[in-house]
């Protein structure tokens, strides 16, 4: 019986550790917030009107991600507001925001070798050198991205940094 229960143990818990390593799925999503809430380089630097506040009044702004192969379909959410005078991630997941607002949320996408790419920090790999050719997807307010470029890169290897198996799709 102990033999049994623990075979079943395990198996849950492989189960549960290989959803979870999913990269870009709603579980990598939720590890990016906590990810992201350690970052002093995101927590302060994108906070006030250098860039959280700029969230058309809702409290927060979006930006949501997702790998080429997968589709935009399998995109995730990360919400990011202006407290205490950080930027703080709220809420990593299943996408909540049916619709982007333009002038404040930010949509990127790459393949999966552009986000290893990033996410490594590898030269030409960097914020400004992956959106001006073209391994990073972007659509959201490029010219209020171009002022916090330290913190972009600092997001940009976040990616990197949260454990996520490109094998398969979320």
């Amino acid at each position: 019986m102990k033999t049994t229960l623990s075979v079943v143990s395990l198996t849950l818990a492989l189960s549960t550790q290989a959803q979870a390593a999913t990269f870009m799925d709603a579980d990598w999503a939720k590890a990016a917030c906590d990810a992201w809430n350690k970052s002093a380089e995101l927590t302060g630097g994108l906070a006030g009107s250098a860039w959280a506040a700029n969230n058309a009044g809702r409290g927060y702004k979006v930006i949501q991600l997702y790998r080429d192969k997968c589709g935009e379909a399998s995109r995730v959410e990360l919400q990011i507001s202006d407290k205490d005078g950080k930027a703080l991630c709220t809420y990593g997941g299943k996408v909540k925001s049916a619709s982007l607002k333009p002038e404040v949320d930010y949509l990127m996408f790459a393949t999966d070798e552009d986000w290893t790419c990033m996410g490594e920090g590898k030269f030409g790999c960097g914020a400004m050198g992956a959106m001006m050719t073209g391994k990073l997807n972007f659509k959201g307010p490029k010219g209020e991205a171009m002022g916090v470029m330290g913190p972009f890169d600092s997001f940009l290897l976040l990616t990197g940094k949260v454990a996520g198996d490109k094998a398969a799709c979320p």
